[in-house]
């Protein structure tokens, strides 16, 4: 949690936001006592439903920067319905999603991301549920910003950060967290020195896929299929070239880990996996108050209530 909150703190004070203009709207779960630790506006709202609150924030006051903060838990089980309909509509917030793949809050029970036979306190012969993947989740319901970074990287997390802030429209930024008393190490081996490079994918926008301890791997695609190859091998020419506004492509970053591959396992992707300019809701919604405005004049509200519109019973 702190590793998060002092990259986001720094990530608020560079992009010269006043901090009345700042509000961070929580669900319930670890992560949710957020908005305590930041200087500035902040609502702690009731279990999934922080996406709730920051629509109609975001609606009735659309000059407000708003930050939405959630759990794995909070967010993709009791919060799902609210999430992928804030995805769809693109309020012009921005979604943090704490990801430990446990409910750490309530002592350890297993979360919409855990893995297939974790064993938990709720699960003692392990889950027998299918996870989620938040990402494509996020992707099947049409987000216009699609991301991921973790805890232990908070240079990367603060890039990611900031592209988060610029886009216009709900950014989601999945961010995997280490739950040191329920989950210790679930994401260790993107995060340790001696795995890492040959784990995890960092995404850069023009780029080839390269990975590996000396960047002696690449990604490329067999049709729709992406396969490890060596460099050694394979000119960098023909690997894959990462491009965020390709939402085929997107897709199957999203879900490239669960599958092996010829050289070896496939990495987990960590960046923007997919961005696109569409309109904002609270901005089209304000475009149609105004022409109903100009079509049947200002309302009474008043007027409305005392109207001829009666009868009696």
């Amino acid at each position: 949690d702190y590793s998060i909150l002092k990259q986001m703190q720094s990530t608020m004070a560079e992009a010269g936001i006043d901090k009345k203009d700042i509000v961070f709207v929580s669900g319930i779960g670890c992560s949710s006592r957020f908005p305590y630790y930041m200087d500035t506006y902040g609502i702690h709202s009731i279990h999934g439903r922080a996406t709730a609150l920051a629509s109609g924030l975001k609606a009735a006051r659309p000059d407000l920067s708003v930050w939405i903060i959630t759990g794995d838990g909070d967010s993709l089980s009791i919060g799902g319905n609210h999430l992928i309909h804030l995805l769809r509509r693109n309020f012009n917030v921005n979604i943090l999603l704490f990801n430990n793949e446990i409910y750490g809050l309530t002592k350890g029970q297993y979360s919409p991301t855990s893995p297939k036979g974790q064993v938990t306190k709720s699960t003692p012969m392990g889950s027998l549920d299918h996870p989620f993947n938040p990402q494509a989740l996020a992707l099947g319901a049409d987000a216009s910003f699609v991301s991921r970074t973790m805890d232990r990287d908070p240079k990367h997390m603060r890039e990611i950060l900031k592209a988060a802030s610029d886009h216009h429209g709900t950014s989601l930024v999945e961010i995997y967290q280490n739950c040191n008393v329920f989950n210790d190490g679930a994401f260790e081996e993107y995060t340790d020195k001696a795995t890492k490079a040959d784990t995890t994918l960092m995404l850069e926008e023009g780029k080839p896929l390269i990975f590996g301890a000396e960047n002696q791997k690449g990604i490329r695609l067999n049709g729709m299929k992406p396969e490890v190859v060596m460099l050694s091998k394979v000119s960098q020419n023909d690997l894959w070239i990462h491009d965020s506004n390709d939402q085929g492509k997107a897709a199957i970053l999203s879900r490239m880990f669960e599958n092996n591959a010829v050289e070896g396992v496939l990495p987990r992707p960590f960046g923007v996996l997919y961005r696109e300019d569409r309109f904002c809701y609270e901005e089209a919604m304000t475009d149609q108050l105004h022409k109903a405005v100009s079509v049947k004049g200002e309302g009474d509200l008043d007027t409305l209530i005392r109207g001829g519109h009666t009868w009696t019973v």
